[in-house]
């Protein structure tokens, strides 16, 4: 009874512990006032408790073998005591290693240990290189040969410590050590110095250490990282950021950061901008930037994009990696091209949607074909018709059913008909289904273009007028034709009304309507041409034709043809 009395009058939360021993699925409840007994329900086994007596038995060999560890690295060989225990609790593969090679007794493991490393002292930079967060198969090759004590290497602790002294974590040294292994042989002081010239910049302690440890070559070589932290100066964006962004697990390329920031600024950004983009995707800096932001600049490039695009396209940079974005670019052209896309759509394409491409990973053309019983002919005009198409067709969305499908198209194509007919087209007629062959984007867009125009300083039957002549204009987006209405205009001093008599001229590249234009106003000065050549003759003929009927007509003519090629290039 006096027993079930101080049962009662215990607290009952000494009686929650549990042990789970999934064996056999049994529990044990503990009483934490006498942790010594063990209560089940159901009988007891003596073979489960030999197993937890076993388990017990090697957690015990263990921490007693790293506490020998841990005298010997200390006591006998003079290590840090920081070290010695990083050295004997942190490195697995070392103490298995030795674990093979010591015969224990169990009932005196620390003596056993003790005096086994007595007489067999062992290779002290294996357990180091592995305290730092090596391998096995990184750091052996770095395990020197003809020395077997940390202490005989000092320029090697010299510089670890002055790493550690600076707060550098001790589980990140291993990285640095495999990428920039110099640095542990230079002379005393020096790295404390470098350390000290980073931090000078104007850095903290915690973002240095981040730095170095994501990227060791600086402290080999510069690597463009001082004038990119001038840049991110000058676009107003703090340190803050970078610490926030930076991670230790990867590494960073500086210059080709420094590279894209150079970008950006020939691409006519102002700091403002430059640290809008930076700061709402850093993805476009910090993700290996050669082989990602870099060539998407040269991509687009190739396909005419503009300055004016450029910039819209990174302002607009939708919240993926810069790789996946790259892939999924890839993807989306095979796609175009595996529908039969003629390379002028596929072109015009790409300038009017890079964002949707670049977010969009659509399923194979044939698993299209199945879901929605039509041929590549088919999908090609539903995508022209509604290019959002592309998104709801990514892999891993279900495929709305063909009648869905047709009637989105149908609808787009109601919308360009409203347009069409407030231009005055007549319903049905040639001209119509001809404009709606050639037209690409819905309604509202090509009333916005067509806007646009007007308020270039054109008027709406001139607009209509120039539609109706060429209306391919109007699949350009609004800001490259303001553009190019205000160069033309402005620039190169094109009068408005040669525009609406040959509106083609908007859909020529501007670099080579400026050479031509250039060159035959080099030409006429010279009076080797007639003065008053329309524009359509001097744009519509192709280069070589271009060269033989008007440059060559003057001694000097290619000469200055190569010589404003280059010009115009280089703008």
């Amino acid at each position: 009874m006096s027993n079930l009395r101080k049962f009662r009058s215990s607290n009952g939360l000494k009686w929650i512990s549990v042990i789970f021993c999934p064996e056999n699925n049994h529990k044990f409840y503990v009483d934490v006032s006498h942790p010594r007994r063990l209560y089940r329900t159901g009988t007891v086994n003596s073979s489960n408790c030999g197993n937890l007596c076993e388990l017990a038995k090697k957690s015990r060999v263990r921490i007693e073998a790293q506490d020998a560890l841990l005298d010997y690295f200390h006591g006998t060989r003079g290590l840090q005591i920081i070290d010695a225990e990083n050295m004997s609790r942190n490195t697995p593969h070392f103490f298995d290693s030795l674990a093979k090679r010591v015969d224990i007794d169990e009932a005196q493991v620390k003596k056993s240990l003790t005096r086994f490393l007595r007489y067999h002292p062992i290779n002290e930079f294996e357990p180091f290189f592995e305290s730092i967060g090596l391998k096995p198969s990184e750091y052996l090759p770095f395990v020197p040969r003809n020395m077997m004590f940390l202490s005989d290497d000092e320029l090697l602790l010299e510089n670890y410590y002055a790493l550690c002294n600076y707060g550098i974590q001790r589980d990140w040294i291993g990285k640095i050590y495999k990428e920039a292994t110099e640095i542990f042989g230079y002379d005393y002081g020096v790295l404390s110095l470098k350390l000290q010239s980073i931090q000078n910049l104007g850095l903290n302690y915690t973002l240095v250490a981040k730095i170095i440890a994501s990227t060791p070559r600086l402290l080999v070589e510069n690597s463009g990282f001082v004038e990119f932290l001038a840049k991110l100066k000058t676009a107003g964006i703090q340190n803050d950021w970078l610490e926030e962004h930076i991670s230790v697990e990867d590494s960073y390329d500086w210059t080709g950061m420094l590279k894209v920031m150079r970008q950006f600024n020939a691409m006519g950004l102002n700091e403002e901008k430059i640290k809008q983009t930076c700061t709402q995707h850093p993805q476009l800096l910090l993700e290996c930037p050669k082989h990602t932001t870099l060539p998407l600049f040269g991509f687009f490039w190739k396909f005419g994009f503009t300055f004016a695009d450029m910039q819209n396209l990174f302002l607009q940079f939708p919240e993926i990696s810069v790789v996946k974005f790259t892939n999924n670019i890839c993807c989306s052209l095979k796609f175009l091209r595996d529908i039969n896309m003629c390379f002028e759509e596929l072109g015009w394409f790409v300038r009017s949607h890079p964002v949707l491409l670049g977010s969009s990973d659509p399923k194979s053309v044939k698993s299209l074909q199945t879901s929605l019983n039509c041929g590549k002919a088919k999908l090609n005009q539903m995508l022209k018709d509604d290019p959002n198409l592309l998104q709801k067709w990514a892999l891993g969305l279900r495929v709305d059913p063909v009648h869905e499908a047709k009637y989105r198209v149908l609808q787009a194509t109601m919308l360009k008909t409203k347009f069409l007919l407030s231009l005055g087209y007549k319903e049905n007629s040639k001209e119509m289904m001809e404009a709606l062959k050639v037209l690409r984007g819905r309604g509202a867009a090509l009333k916005d273009r067509f806007d646009c125009l007007m308020n270039s300083g054109l008027s709406h039957v001139e607009v209509a007028s120039m539609f109706r002549l060429t209306p391919r204009i109007l699949n350009q987006s609004k800001e490259i034709l303001e553009m190019k209405v205000k160069f033309l205009v402005e620039e190169l001093g094109i009068p408005v009304p040669e525009l609406v008599g040959y509106p083609k001229i908007l859909c020529y590249k501007i670099p080579r309507v400026k050479l031509r234009v250039l060159m035959y106003k080099w030409l006429k000065d010279e009076a080797a041409v007639p003065p008053d050549l329309a524009l359509s003759t001097l744009l519509s003929s192709s280069d070589e034709m271009f060269m033989k009927t008007y440059v060559e007509s003057h001694p000097r003519g290619p000469q200055i043809w190569k010589e404003l090629k280059k010009e115009v290039e280089s703008d």
